[in-house]
């Protein structure tokens, strides 16, 4: 997967000169995320079982950051440079005590780089493109047990496909679907090696509002 996104990279930058207009933008925007998990996780440490589930439901983020729009003939190539937050949340059960249910929060705060194909016709894009996740900090464990551990993939991989609208030839709306071809986070860890894979595919739809010069 990363050889085939260093490669899409590497095509992009080899056809950039015959783009004839090149703009510069900073962007911003509000995402909402769908977190998918399958199936109800159980851990055990010694003589106590925990349940693991998903809330079901939209939870919100946010992101900013650069892009750069290189254009000819009704077609552009937009590679961006964003710093995206999410947030996920849990129900974790004692299942010796069920009273004891808690809700966990998880905060991702990640580096995204979508490269955009597109076209334009007249105010009206249509995008899409590869997107390139790499976490810059991890959340804190699920559950508060020494026994277990959190695992995560620093570099994971989606795409992103949307519409567009340029408004007096310098203000941008974008509104796209986010989808997510690899989990963020893996697995959960315990003391002896054993791995507990969870499937933690987030799903969003964002929309942004930018400014090209």
């Amino acid at each position: 997967m990363m050889k085939k996104f260093i490669l899409i990279v590497l095509s992009v930058f080899i056809i950039l000169p015959a783009f004839s207009q090149v703009k510069f933008g900073l962007k911003g925007g509000l995402s909402t995320t769908n977190l998918k998990m399958d199936d109800l996780i159980t851990l055990s440490s010694g003589n106590t079982d925990y349940t693991v589930d998903v809330l079901k439901g939209a939870n919100y983020g946010f992101h900013g950051g650069a892009f750069i729009r290189f254009s000819m003939m009704g077609f552009y190539i937009q590679p961006e440079f964003l710093f995206a937050s999410r947030t996920d949340e849990y129900k974790i059960v004692d299942l010796e005590s069920p009273a004891s249910e808690i809700i966990k929060k998880q905060k991702f705060n990640r580096i995204d780089i979508p490269v955009m194909l597109g076209g334009k016709f007249g105010p009206v894009r249509i995008n899409a493109g590869p997107t390139a996740r790499l976490l810059i900090d991890s959340p804190g464990d699920l559950i508060d047990d020494p026994d277990f551990k959190a695992m995560y993939q620093n570099l994971t991989f989606g795409y992103q496909a949307g519409i567009g609208f340029d408004i007096v030839k310098r203000i941008t709306l974008d509104l796209r679907y986010e989808g997510s071809l690899q989990k963020y986070q893996t697995q959960i860890q315990n003391l002896t090696g054993d791995d507990i894979s969870l499937d933690d595919r987030p799903n969003a739809f964002l929309l942004s509002v930018g400014i090209m010069f």
